[in-house]
């Protein structure tokens, strides 16, 4: 692979150790903070992407996950296969409460619909290709349409090999880009997955908090055709068998041992600039906070009573909490701090520098001032839109989906809409097959109607004239009128059954034109302006482009200049970070240290028998029976159930397997400290420290569980 300029950058002097969402072909660069940190391998071994242990690291397409067995059994978290518990789940049969454990291959139930096993098979520096001579001299939309098409070429050419899926990242503000090629699999089965009381144990409570007790860990299982082929799901499929899968660790680990996870992080923010920061926290966030808490609320109060669409909103209702507190403790954490005050010095260091001569560095300076007029312009239509997106009902975004769809058909595949390819269409019957088990009238007649206030309630001129129409708002509707209005959409619209859904995946444009649908009507309405829109964005994010590429170009060659790395943000492709085993000397709120790890008897401490902390009684009579057997530590005089770790980590990284100095497997990475989740914008090597499920706990929790032939799959004798 020819050396980028991530390489580069990699100068003499490094971050610090414990920093980093390393690319696998960077390891070898920094070699010296590896070992130093305790790595045994070569770090070299580590870039092989085809070979061990990458080839055993999974995308689930949101999470992460590793093979463990040769028969193509998948290790991930508990909430990274909640939504596929939750869709075999009824009010019968509630298996997000007492937990699945597939007797044998026959017993293992397909996931929730669109579920896909990636398996990485290459990545290839493309940015010659898609930011070529004649691209690299346009501008706006013509710029985003040449590296749409560039993409979908170089996209198309790899997934000749059938069976594969191919995309392609950008890094750096899109100054690189990388070609990610894999195998999809399309057969995901449910294996197993605990009983919330042990996989959510401390629910939104203990979320992002220390000291841990959750089990969060399940199992799915990859099937391919009788030939090895990807395939859909069918009963003659068989088990996928990996080129390579992690084996587990002989010895347990102990506090200052070496770790490293290696998973798909989604994304992080350290190369923003400070007025993104402004927007992103005195802004954007705020609103998201108020913005999640009142659906909650919403879904909460319309589902207090329906235990059919409890179970259909509980995967939205664990990710929004999720998220909610995240991005409050981001909150708590910038409003303590002096991250904008240093960002903002930092950038007119920069600024500086790139004005301190007459040389090439002057050639940034331009750009460096026009990054911020396009960002604030693009602040201000998000602002804007904001309301209006949020009022959109979701069986609108539906209709308008699938008529572009229809538009998009038309044309030769090659000419499509990125992400209305031929090679899309799955995703889009996954999405509207997967709506019978996580939607209901009433909770979104109920959203609806607060999201529709907060937008109608906007002087006229704020509002969108076209959706006005579409939807039939006019000025000064009162609480019932829009009620009332609601009620229509959905006594006019048949999309909430599935076989009204499915008709339009092949529907043409004249048989759009022909429905009385409301919410049809409404997209047929919209499409001109739908299309307007996009173009205006586009425009400007062309811009945004060839202008945030040129100041990344600046702050790679000013970081050099200084002497430090600059690793890539995350953007969902596969990363390795590394660091040790470690509590925190400063504590918690009481002033007491953070142990690294803790016990079996922090689970008694906390079960209440109900709620968040209802640990299954079978598992409470084992802790008091001291029923460790083979898993005990004498140190803890228990089994350990969660370690902290210096690993630098974010979403998209759940579900990442953890690796000891040897490359065995250790456990599960699934959480972050609640001060420290700002490190996906502000990283803080003294307060960052990951949250992981230890190996010793899970084995001891299947055990329990009566998981045997797992747990002999997993090579425990």
């Amino acid at each position: 692979m020819k050396k980028s300029l991530l390489m580069l950058a990699l100068a003499s002097s490094f971050a610090m150790a414990n920093e980093g969402m390393w690319m696998p072909q960077q390891l070898p660069e920094i070699a010296t903070e590896l070992k130093a940190a305790g790595l045994a391998l070569d770090p070299a071994s580590l870039t092989k992407l085809t070979e061990f242990p990458m080839a055993a690291m999974v995308s689930l397409g949101g999470c992460s996950a590793s093979f463990v067995s040769p028969n193509g059994l998948v290790a991930t978290n508990h909430h990274c296969v909640y939504g596929s518990v939750a869709h075999n789940s009824t009010p019968e049969n509630d298996l997000l409460a007492n937990g699945f454990l597939a007797a044998s291959l026959s017993d293992e139930v397909a996931a929730a619909p669109g579920s896909r096993i990636y398996v990485t098979k290459a990545v290839e520096n493309v940015t010659s290709k898609i930011i070529d001579a004649k691209t690299a001299k346009l501008s706006g939309k013509k710029r985003v349409d040449a590296i749409e098409a560039n993409q979908k070429a170089v996209v198309a050419e790899c997934e000749k090999d059938e069976g594969h899926r191919c995309s392609v990242a950008a890094y750096y503000g899109s100054l690189e880009f990388y070609l990610i090629k894999q195998l999809e699999i399309k057969d995901v089965r449910l294996v197993h997955a605990p009983a919330a009381g042990v996989g959510k144990f401390g629910g939104d409570t203990d979320n992002w908090m220390w000291p841990r007790h959750t089990g969060d860990y399940g199992f799915y299982r990859a099937y391919v055709s009788p030939e090895g082929k990807s395939a859909d799901f069918n009963v003659d499929n068989v088990p996928y068998k990996p080129d390579f899968h992690l084996t587990l660790a002989k010895d347990g680990l102990k506090e200052g041992d070496f770790v490293m996870a290696l998973g798909y992080p989604g994304r992080t923010n350290r190369h923003r600039l400070p007025s993104e920061v402004s927007e992103t926290f005195e802004w954007s966030y705020p609103n998201t906070v108020a913005s999640y808490k009142n659906t909650l609320d919403i879904i909460a109060s319309e589902t207090v009573n329906n235990k059919d669409a409890a179970l259909k909103y509980a995967s939205r209702v664990a990710g929004l909490n999720n998220y909610m507190k995240n991005r409050q403790g981001m909150l708590d954490s910038y409003a303590d701090s002096d991250f904008l005050q240093r960002k903002t010095a930092e950038h007119k260091e920069l600024t500086a520098w790139v004005n301190s001569s007459r040389d090439n560095k002057k050639a940034y300076a331009d750009d460096l001032k026009n990054i911020e007029k396009l960002l604030q312009q693009r602040q201000q239509q998000d602002r804007a839109d904001y309301l209006l997106d949020n009022a959109t009902p979701r069986l609108l975004s539906v209709a308008r989906s699938l008529h572009r769809l229809a538009h998009e058909s038309t044309k030769p595949d090659a000419e499509r809409k990125a992400g209305f390819q031929q090679r899309d269409l799955p995703r889009f019957k996954a999405y509207v097959t997967g709506m019978e088990r996580n939607f209901d009238v009433g909770v979104e007649k109920a959203l609806d109607l607060s999201n529709l206030s907060k937008y109608a309630a906007q002087p006229k001129k704020q509002r969108n004239a076209e959706f006005d129409a579409a939807m039939g708002i006019k000025d000064g509707m009162s609480q019932a009128q829009l009620t009332a209005l609601i009620d229509s959409w959905y006594a006019n619209s048949g999309l909430a059954e599935l076989s009204n859904r499915t008709a339009l995946l092949d529907a043409s444009i004249d048989q759009f034109k022909q429905s009385n649908d409301v919410f049809v009507k409404a997209a047929l309405a919209l499409y001109k302006s739908d299309l307007k829109r996009e173009a205006a964005d586009e425009e400007l994010g062309g811009k945004i482009q060839q202008a945030y590429a040129s100041y990344m170009r600046a702050k790679i060659a000013f970081m050099q200049s200084k002497g430090q790395a600059v690793y890539p943000d995350a953007n969902s492709t596969l990363r390795v970070t590394f660091g040790n085993v470690t509590g925190r000397d400063h504590g918690n709120e009481d002033g007491n240290a953070w142990a690294p790890f803790t016990t079996l008897q922090g689970i008694t401490a906390k079960a209440t028998g109900e709620g968040e902390f209802n640990a299954p009684q079978k598992q409470l009579d084992a802790i008091k029976a001291k029923q460790y057997g083979p898993y005990k530590v004498d140190s803890l005089n228990s089994v350990p159930v969660n370690y902290l770790a210096t690993l630098d980590i974010t979403g998209g990284n759940s579900g990442s397997a953890v690796l000891n100095s040897k490359a065995e497997f250790v456990g599960l990475a699934f959480d972050g400290t609640l001060d420290s989740i700002i490190s996906d914008w502000d990283f803080n090597p003294a307060n960052t420290r990951s949250i992981q499920v230890d190996l010793r706990y899970m084995l001891w929790q299947m055990q329990l569980d009566g998981a045997d032939k797992l747990l002999v799959e997993l090579g425990v004798k």
